[in-house]
């Protein structure tokens, strides 16, 4: 299959898209942003890439950086992760206040925002230190994506900390449930520098390939995970990667994906390829318009849905 034809193919056929979304400007630090940016790239197992547009541009890869702090609180607690978060759709916004007191402050999934500030706070109980904590989300980052470049961006953190009355307001309504443990200042910061960790659509891509072979790594061969927990967050990003959207993401695209208010998204195609999106202009969901509609043609172009 000639895989860079189609990703050529896709860019100039969601062109005409690029303006009809919207920046996620209640971030002031991303608010200013151009809209019009658009890259795509796949990685497969033997490490060959082929990517469109700003690909060497790098970007707030958001709540992408979920899935991978999920990894690593599911690597070291287990099941008893499931204790503190369920696993179940939202339905709802990815910062909703309602549905956390309603069900008595345990977040639904480790993809809405209570739902990563708990899983957070469950790191920083066990590296015993919130910088601790940042650091390993940090290097394992890097070691997936095979990449000692990769930084968390301080001005965006910053303004998330400054303008994140709601994720504060999340935690400590964990916190008044007694499901958070830690300092709730110092759990929303260590979730907001993770967020704002910048990363480039060919990195992303490649980073997710130990997802799409079963916890290992397919071209260094390292097992980060096993495979039942490698099943379980392909399952998660599938049900609940993008919000009140994952079932229009599943029914459009096909594929386990987690999407971030920076525009980016990245996706599985099991035993096969890594891949991810970027296009920062977002639909009413909060996932990027484009970046949608780019691996819904690329699904469609070569029947890789795993449906």
């Amino acid at each position: 299959m000639d895989y860079q034809a189609i990703l050529e193919e896709i860019s100039q056929e969601v062109r005409p898209f690029l303006k009809n979304g919207k920046v996620a400007d209640y971030i002031p630090a991303l608010a200013s942003v151009d809209p019009e940016q658009f890259a795509m790239s796949i990685t497969l197992f033997d490490g060959t890439q082929y990517s469109v547009g700003d690909m060497d541009k790098c970007f707030s890869i958001q709540s992408i950086s979920k899935v991978f702090s999920f990894t690593l609180a599911l690597k070291t607690f287990g099941k008893k992760l499931y204790e503190r978060i369920g696993i179940e759709p939202s339905g709802n916004p990815f910062n909703s206040l309602v549905q956390l007191e309603y069900e008595h402050g345990k977040p639904r999934n480790p993809f809405i925002n209570a739902g990563a500030i708990n899983v957070t706070d469950a790191l920083v109980n066990h590296y015993k230190s919130d910088e601790l904590a940042f650091l390993e989300v940090l290097n394992f980052i890097k070691s997936i994506a095979d990449d000692d470049s990769i930084l968390s961006n301080e001005i965006v953190s910053k303004s998330e900390m400054e303008y994140g009355h709601r994720n504060i307001a999340l935690a400590n309504l964990m916190k008044s449930f007694n499901n958070l443990d830690n300092d709730v200042t110092k759990v929303v910061d260590v979730y907001f520098r993770h967020c704002s960790i910048e990363m480039n659509t060919k990195m992303l891509s490649r980073a997710m390939l130990y997802l799409a072979n079963h916890g290992v790594d397919p071209i260094n061969a390292k097992r980060y995970i096993s495979a039942q927990q490698a099943k379980r967050i392909n399952a998660v990003m599938l049900t609940c990667g993008h919000y009140d959207a994952s079932g229009d993401f599943a029914f459009h695209v096909g594929l386990p994906g987690k999407s971030g208010v920076g525009g980016g998204i990245v996706a599985v195609v099991p035993k096969l390829m890594g891949i991810s999106v970027w296009a920062p202009g977002l639909n009413a969901q909060g996932n990027s318009l484009v970046g949608t509609k780019a691996l819904e043609l690329f699904t469609s172009k070569t029947s890789l849905s795993i449906f």
